[in-house]
């Protein structure tokens, strides 16, 4: 709910004041103009519930003058007479804190006085479930996609493929071009960082800028896209929408997911390999009901279709503790994955109708829990399963008739421990017997062979006056401390020898229905789920009625219900309006910087209207016709003209397009946390190329911050759990570090990480002193600063000009000017003076190395720099 009061809050001049301008001689109507206004403000008390306040309903022209307990609410060309206009004018209406702008109160007069008119004739009935009106029915997202023809442009030498002819022809509306093509180590640079988001060598980029033919750029596309580390970058971005987290969230105790990693991996594999996005929506939303429970002896194809159901896991759950109220828990995890499934992968605020009808969208209540319908058997509330009770393992029948064997095996040599610790027992026994009196040792033997409530008086008086004689197993090791220290130590080496033989756990974490157990999902009035009122049935958006969507209660062909199935179906089936638009809106995002729709999460009334419309359309077709292919639709905005032009900004496009949403030049960015560090590490030769696999842990350190390692201590409370103790492992990509939603990678932090709660749409870059400070400070940086300077001794040996060549060309794909040239020949001078002006080191510290220690501070400075952080 806090997710919509924002939106209500920050939103409505943005929505509404395209509506609201209109020219003072052209009557208002009521559809367009002033109905939108009063959806946001007014219909949740006057139009949306079951009963009105004060028996007035405003979504209809007559029902406001019919009027409710005061009368008429409206009087048509007499706003002065109105009730409504009183009410607002006087700041009566709406209540709350919240109030009509000046405008909107404008708009609303200027309409009554207009007549109060309406395009058409109102309906006789509203239904309550699709109460919507043309302008809704007929907004651009909701209508079907339609292949515009490509425009034809005055200028078609500069044209490389249709994406330019659109962005061409509105760019020649307004006199502008697009920019010189950029030079070709900016565009290896950008295109690396945009394809596999790390920098290219100074080798690929020599051969690439001295590659005359033709088609070397398309080559070098191409290249790109087949890299196996292309998964791991564009996997991180659809990461972000899915919301993914290797931990529960929710509560202080942010449990960790040990199988989240599967996921994350299967959504990798699915980029390289290029995994057409029909399949990958159905494989996410149902992978699942592909296959028959129970999911035993799967093959890796079919493991596969279940671990993508895992992007149904990625909501926040606390459910696994039992201090919270787990009704409303429970709950919680359906609203938080809702929200992530349709921001996702339709482009809409659905979560916002969980409590009432969407404020500016045409969606309802009962939308919002006909698409809960569709999830209600497999998360199934009343009959919940906890996070670990949804795991499902991946062992083969080899795998359990191994572990059974194991147990047995751990039985027989717990059986014989036992068995040999008892007669040790009785030899302890035995030689204690023998220090009594010789008259008191039958006594001492009946006592101990006796049931202890069945003993005699006499029997329970010796073992008291003689308490050695109460050995048993756990006391034993007080008679014969160095007998049983061998005993145990070869006890337990022959069990760590049992156990390794048992198979490795192997689950995944996801999403599945129970057979022949479905739980009916009811409209909560309010939201409120101590308040369920009909029984809904699954369904799409009402308002995309036009689309029939056949999604039934419980397919009789299927062990499921098959009703996520259906769905994921449904939105790929090459029609949905909605589908298509929205994801190649989002590689659009990735690859331009700003979406055609700048809210990728919102194609609704309160997203930002599509810049090129058309373009949007056909991109969408196109990847429809191309069957799904991702790869195909990054080669195609890559070999653009327009993704090849310059960033440099001139006047005429700075006056005419300050945001460079008609795209007259190519957008500077900064790179993502991730890549920072991933091309930090690059840079300085310590990336480890190894893909998949179990994440990398983060733990506190001794000074609260997080950092890699497992946070081990030794029994005298040293961290010795700490990223050397990882070896190699520290320096893999960072999309393979564990994603604690309470602890976050601290060199990371301050570069805007994404916020999944429950997912991120976008991330917004900002600039901010402690990222500058981190840069200067962290010793991660450092660090890696110092194996850049170490990389670019070992490769340019002591020359200094070959070593200032060879670090700009690592981190900038570039040699550096003269000017830069003679700058960093002057710093390393002045830094290698004042290192060699240290004091001597402490005795047994080595010798300080100045010429290495000045080449460090410079490559520091080039981590640092805007253009390593940035790509242009």
């Amino acid at each position: 709910m806090t997710r919509c009061i924002t939106l209500f809050s920050c939103g409505f001049l943005s929505v509404f004041t395209a509506s609201a301008v209109v020219a003072a001689d052209q009557p208002l109507q009521f559809e367009t103009d002033v109905r939108p206004i009063l959806k946001a403000h007014c219909f949740h008390c006057h139009g949306d519930e079951e009963e009105h306040e004060a028996n007035l309903d405003l979504r209809l022209v007559r029902f406001m003058l019919a009027g409710g307990d005061s009368g008429a609410a409206l009087v048509a060309g007499q706003s002065a007479s109105s009730l409504l206009a009183e009410r607002i004018l006087s700041g009566e209406m709406p209540p709350g804190d919240i109030k009509l702008s000046d405008q909107e109160r404008q708009t609303i007069l200027k309409w009554i006085d207009d007549g109060a008119n309406t395009i058409r004739p109102e309906p006789e009935t509203l239904s309550s479930d699709s109460p919507w009106t043309e302008e809704e029915r007929n907004f651009w997202a909701f209508k079907p996609v339609q292949r515009p023809s490509v425009p034809v442009v005055h200028h078609p030498e500069t044209v490389g493929n249709p994406i330019d002819a659109f962005l061409l022809a509105k760019l020649e509306e307004q006199n502008l071009a697009f920019s010189p093509a950029a030079e070709r180590e900016t565009l290896i640079r950008r295109v690396y960082f945009d394809l596999i988001g790390l920098p290219p060598s100074p080798e690929r980029v020599a051969a690439f800028v001295n590659d005359d033919s033709p088609d070397a750029y398309e080559r070098l596309v191409d290249e790109l896209l087949d890299s196996p580390v292309h998964g791991e970058r564009w996997g991180r971005h659809w990461l972000d929408v899915a919301g993914y987290a290797d931990s529960d969230g929710y509560t202080e105790k942010d449990n960790p997911r040990l199988w989240a990693y599967r996921y994350r991996d299967y959504v990798i594999r699915a980029f390289n390999d290029n995994k057409p996005y029909n399949e990958f929506i159905i494989e996410q939303l149902a992978g699942d009901e592909l296959l028959a429970p129970p999911y035993k002896d799967l093959t890796p194809e079919q493991a596969e279709k279940l671990i993508a159901t895992g992007f149904l896991r990625m909501a926040p759950d606390g459910t696994a503790d039992g201090g919270v109220d787990q009704d409303v828990a429970r709950n919680d995890v359906i609203a938080e994955s809702l929200k992530i499934v349709t921001s996702s992968l339709i482009g809409m605020t659905v979560g916002c109708a969980q409590c009432h009808q969407h404020r500016y969208d045409p969606i309802a209540q009962e939308d919002y829990y006909r698409i809960r319908a569709i999830f209600e058997p497999a998360y199934d509330w009343k009959n919940w399963r906890v996070p670990n009770g949804r795991l499902v393992s991946l062992w083969s029948p080899a795998d359990f008739e191994q572990d059974a064997k194991v147990d047995a095996e751990v039985k027989e040599v717990s059986d014989r421990r036992s068995k040999e610790l008892d007669d040790i027992v009785t030899e302890i026994f035995n030689n204690e017997v023998a220090k009594l009196d010789e008259s008191l040792r039958e006594l001492a033997k009946a006592a101990r062979a006796a049931d202890a409530d069945k003993r005699t008086p006499e029997q329970l008086q010796i073992l008291k006056d003689h308490p050695s004689l109460n050995v048993d197993r756990g006391s034993a090791y007080l008679y014969e401390p160095k007998k049983l220290n061998e005993f145990n130590k070869q006890f337990d080496d022959l069990m760590k020898e049992t156990q390794a033989k048992r198979p490795a756990l192997d689950y995944v974490a996801c999403l599945t229905e129970v057979p022949n157990q479905v739980t009916p999902t009811h409209f909560f009035y309010r939201g409120d789920l101590k308040q369920p009122r009909q029984e809904i049935s699954p369904g799409d958006l009402s308002v995309l009625d036009w689309l029939a969507a056949d999604i039934p209660a419980n397919n009789a062909e299927l062990p499921t219900t098959g009703r996520r199935l259906a769905w994921a179906n449904h939105l790929v089936n090459g029609q949905h309006p909605l589908t298509a638009r929205v994801f190649v809106n989002r590689l659009w995002m990735h690859h331009f910087g700003r979406g055609i729709v700048s809210t990728p999460a919102d194609f609704g009334f309160l997203g930002e209207r599509p810049t090129h419309p058309e373009l949007l359309d056909w991109l969408a077709d196109e990847f429809v016709r191309s069957g799904w292919n991702i790869k195909a639709m990054h080669r195609l905005m890559v070999t653009s003209t327009a993704y090849r032009q310059s960033s440099y900004r001139t006047d005429a496009l700075q006056e005419a397009d300050p945001d460079n949403k008609l795209l007259g030049r190519m957008s500077v960015r900064r790179l993502e946390a991730e890549i920072i560090r991933d091309a930090a590490l690059s840079v300085s030769g310590n990336l480890t190329a190894k893909l998949y696999g179990p994440s990398i842990g983060v733990a506190p350190d001794d000074v609260g911050q997080v950092v890699l390692g497992s946070g081990m201590r030794d029994g005298n409370g040293i961290l010795i759990g700490t990223a050397a103790a990882l070896g190699r492992e520290q320096f893999r990509r960072t999309v393979y570090i564990q994603e604690r939603r309470s602890m976050p990678l601290g060199v990371l932090e301050p570069f805007d990480l994404p916020n999944v709660a429950p997912n991120c749409d976008r991330r917004t870059p900002s600039t901010a002193a402690p990222q500058a400070l981190l840069m200067m400070n962290n010793d991660v940086v450092l660090k890696q600063a110092e194996q850049f300077a170490q990389r670019v001794t070992v490769d340019a040996g002591d020359d200094r000009t070959a070593q200032i060549t060879r670090a700009w060309q690592l981190a900038f794909s570039r040699s550096p000017t003269p000017s830069e040239l003679t700058q960093s020949l002057e710093f390393l001078a002045a830094q290698e003076q004042d290192f060699s002006a240290l004091p001597p080191p402490e005795k047994d510290k080595p010798a300080p190395q100045p010429a290495l220690m000045a080449l460090s501070t410079l490559c520091q400075a080039l981590l640092c720099s805007n253009q390593f952080l940035y790509v242009e």
